[in-house]
């Protein structure tokens, strides 16, 4: 059976160049592009208003957003290699506050390529980056962030393939990495080693992600096929078929029944996860689609919203009990 998604809100020109990042709270989404200003939208307001805007923060731009699981950090990462961290509100009306920053190409032989993809803990406490050479850095937010607690990777330094995309799972346990090589990496936080290398992406992996309940990862790229993998015992246990193009971002539903994917031709798809096909597809532009983000669901209809090369945010509902 399909379901049934409607456009219920377009923001046009939401930045003045691609947007190549969303993250999502329970109340705002922010939104990141090439240029220097972060946005933040009040996503429980019914017109969506653009509530604030993080203004010059990345001077080239913003490439990279994640939150945590609480709500209550976010992070950002620019093209020059910076990475800042926002505190989110402590009362409605409030306004998100610098809580400092990294400085991951500051040492010996680093460079701006040492903070590409980021996640966050469900608690905010740890932050996740990639590196140019495939290695995955881990922060102590709430500690020293002069220096990472956690280094993994599977390769001498400066010899390992691009770190596309990362996720940590929410209980805490996993770290989740994919390449340029296509390879996706599995940590185990608890020991600090490699849990398992797994099979089935041949081609860039562009995006990453742990279902809410930690038992199944999804990864895509430039194959156009999303690889679902059991994360306790490292298998592959099946394949989403559907779009023509890369796949540029995935997103779990908040009950892991459903996975959100966008791609290079403009399309976002939502998937079933136990039937394994595609319940609907939706094209607003032909344009890139850099980023798809479902939106916590607070009582009301699902929703998602969709952003990329058009410049726009597009917000989609569920149209069951609209």
């Amino acid at each position: 059976m399909s379901k049934q998604y409607l456009t219920t809100h377009t923001i046009d020109n939401a930045h003045k160049t691609d947007i190549f990042a969303l993250a999502a709270t329970p109340t705002a989404l922010l939104s990141a592009s090439g240029s220097s200003t972060v946005h933040i939208h009040a996503t429980a307001q019914p017109s969506i208003p653009l509530a604030q805007s993080l203004t010059g923060v990345h001077r080239l731009g913003c490439h990279h957003l994640a939150v945590s699981g609480n709500g209550k950090l976010a992070a950002s990462a620019g093209f020059v290699g910076e990475v800042k961290i926002w505190k989110a509100p402590d009362s409605d009306g409030g306004e998100w506050q610098s809580f400092g920053e990294l400085d991951p190409v500051k040492g010996p032989g680093k460079g701006a390529g040492e903070a590409w993809s980021l996640a966050l803990s469900e608690d905010g406490q740890f932050l996740a980056t990639t590196t140019y050479d495939g290695r995955v850095n881990v922060w102590d937010l709430f500690g020293d962030r002069s220096e990472r607690i956690r280094e993994y990777g599977t390769s001498s330094a400066g010899s390992g393939s691009f770190g596309l995309c990362v996720d940590l799972s929410r209980d805490g346990k996993y770290t989740a990495s994919g390449h340029q090589s296509g390879a996706v990496y599995v940590y185990n936080n608890d020991t600090g080693r490699l849990q398992y290398s797994l099979a089935g992406l041949a081609q860039p992996v562009r995006t990453i992600a742990f279902s809410p309940a930690g038992s199944r990862i999804a990864a895509a790229g430039d194959a156009g096929i999303i690889a679902i993998y059991d994360t306790k015992h490292g298998e592959h246990v099946g394949n989403l078929v559907g779009h023509m193009a890369w796949i540029t971002s995935l997103d779990w539903s908040d009950t892991g029944e459903y996975l959100l994917s966008g791609a290079l031709d403009g399309k976002v798809k939502v998937w079933s996860i136990d039937r394994s096909v595609c319940v609907a597809t939706h094209s607003e532009t032909d344009k890139a689609l850099w980023a798809v983000k479902w939106l916590p669901k607070t009582g009301r209809n699902e929703m998602f919203c969709t952003a990329g090369a058009n410049r726009s945010l597009t917000f989609y509902r569920e149209a069951t009990g609209a």
